[in-house]
């Protein structure tokens, strides 16, 4: 059984920055594709950010210039550093181990609560 845990959330103010982590355990952390998620109230889940295994990386077009993820395989972590945030940043953050490209399953942290507001 897969465990996310992420930690970082918290109140920043406009144009500031956070670093958001992911634990993970209980599974082969490097063979799945790691990504970032977001989520406000009444909206679906939108994708943030991913890392394969090779270390190629994806951005949605709003986060571009101002977000990096980034993974430690030898620590089963992974890490999304926010830089120049925006109040349209707020949002629920979510660490996702998906698995799908092996036919293995897909995971969710819990939540981490991100508020950018000044």
């Amino acid at each position: 059984q897969v465990q996310l845990v992420e930690s970082g959330g918290g109140l920043v103010q406009p144009g500031g920055s956070l670093r958001l982590s992911c634990a993970v355990s209980g599974s082969i952390f490097g063979l799945y594709t790691m990504g970032w998620y977001r989520q406000t109230p009444g909206k679906r889940r939108e994708l943030v950010a991913f890392i394969r295994v090779s270390a190629i990386t994806n951005y949605a077009d709003s986060v571009k210039g101002r977000f990096t993820i980034s993974r430690d395989n030898a620590k089963n972590m992974v890490f999304l550093q926010m830089n120049s945030l925006k109040p349209e940043d707020t949002a629920v953050y979510y660490c996702n181990a998906d698995g799908s490209n092996w036919g293995g399953p897909n995971y969710w942290g819990q939540g981490t609560q991100v508020t950018v507001s000044s």
